[in-house]
């Protein structure tokens, strides 16, 4: 059997990709610093907040959008494409989010929403987007260079909330942050390489190994799910899926039904999920259990929506590094994308 040690995941993560997921609390502390630092304008944006960015850039939208949840007073929305919809309204606060600052999606959008007339601002390392900010007096905030575009999701799901909290589309949520960043510090220890095999994080990698991972969510949890199928995709390079409930119950619950696809279901729980919506998770498992690969039932920690969703974060990306070693995959090398991007040139 594989060992899951900090020594065995080193063996195969050259880029030390499992060093910035457990330093996913302290780079919540450094982004409320950075964002801070950027003095993004307060304004009344009526039409909300807008996140324009790809993968790993993108993703702290969708995540931001869960931890504000009912709380938000206007939209919270995440854009990955070209250029920005034709319904969006001037009065919005567009958040070009690249790690890179050259990604050519997120590009357009800048340019898309200076010409709506739209407030802007910027999250980057640099490149051409935060040169064009900077030419036009748009604030950048900046996150660390060094790391995988996914390894930066603390500093863009802070760089999306405190924007949300700039425009009046949520509430400041600083406090929740900081109390999430506890946590994490915490859980590091012990869902991390020198924890004990049964743990949480390890004993799930080797139930989902040689399996394909369905990742359901619901509220708050439906993007955790999106943020657990990307990391299994890049990471261990595993095809998985996400999906979210209650319409996962109107279709694809059908498909568990060819055992020999090795479909494992992994269920996102949060206590502040509609009652329906959690019995719902119950009943689901129960009926695609005689024919899936495995049925995982994942409970978030802490008391506040971040501390929940971040939480579980940590956690998926943790299965995805030891599901890496698992399988003696490199977390760090993304060929197929980077064969893409070289013949979009």
């Amino acid at each position: 059997m594989t060992a899951l040690t900090r020594e065995a995941v080193a063996a195969i993560d050259r880029a030390r990709m499992l060093d910035d997921v457990l330093q996913q609390h302290a780079q919540l502390e450094d982004a409320l610093w950075r964002a801070e630092s950027a003095r993004v304008p307060k304004t009344e944006a009526a039409g909300g907040l807008v996140v324009a960015g790809m993968g790993g850039s993108a993703i702290g939208g969708d995540l931001a959008a869960g931890i504000a949840g009912q709380r938000a007073a206007a939209p919270i929305r995440t854009v990955r494409g070209y250029g920005l919809p034709p319904w969006l309204p001037a009065d919005s606060l567009v958040l070009c989010a690249s790690y890179s600052g050259d990604t050519e999606e997120t590009v357009s959008c800048f340019e898309a929403a200076g010409e709506l007339g739209a407030a802007r601002a910027v999250v980057t390392t640099g490149g051409e987007l935060a040169q064009r900010a900077r030419s036009e007096a748009v604030p950048v905030i900046g996150v660390p260079s060094g790391m995988r575009p996914r390894a930066a999701v603390a500093y863009m799901t802070v760089a999306a909330l405190e924007c949300a909290a700039a425009c009046g589309a949520a509430p400041a949520l600083r406090g929740e942050v900081g109390a999430a960043s506890a946590l994490l510090s915490e859980l590091a220890g012990e869902w991390g390489p020198d924890a004990p095999d049964e743990s949480e994080a390890k004993a799930l990698a080797r139930r989902l190994h040689d399996t394909v991972p369905i990742v359901y969510g619901a509220g708050a949890t439906a993007p955790v799910a999106r943020r657990w199928k990307t990391q299994l995709n890049e990471n261990p390079q595993i095809q998985a899926f996400a999906s979210e409930l209650p319409e996962a119950d109107h279709n694809e619950i059908c498909g568990y039904d060819s055992p020999e696809a090795r479909f494992a279901a992994v269920f996102l729980d949060d206590p502040a999920l509609d009652p329906r919506v959690r019995r719902r998770i119950e009943l689901t498992a129960e009926v695609i259990a005689p024919g899936a690969a495995a049925v995982e039932h994942v409970e978030p920690r802490g008391e506040t929506p971040a501390e929940r969703v971040l939480s579980l974060v940590l956690l998926g990306d943790l299965v995805s590094i030891y599901l890496s070693a698992l399988l003696g995959v490199d977390p760090s090398p993304m060929e197929p994308i980077e064969r893409l991007k070289e013949l979009l040139r």
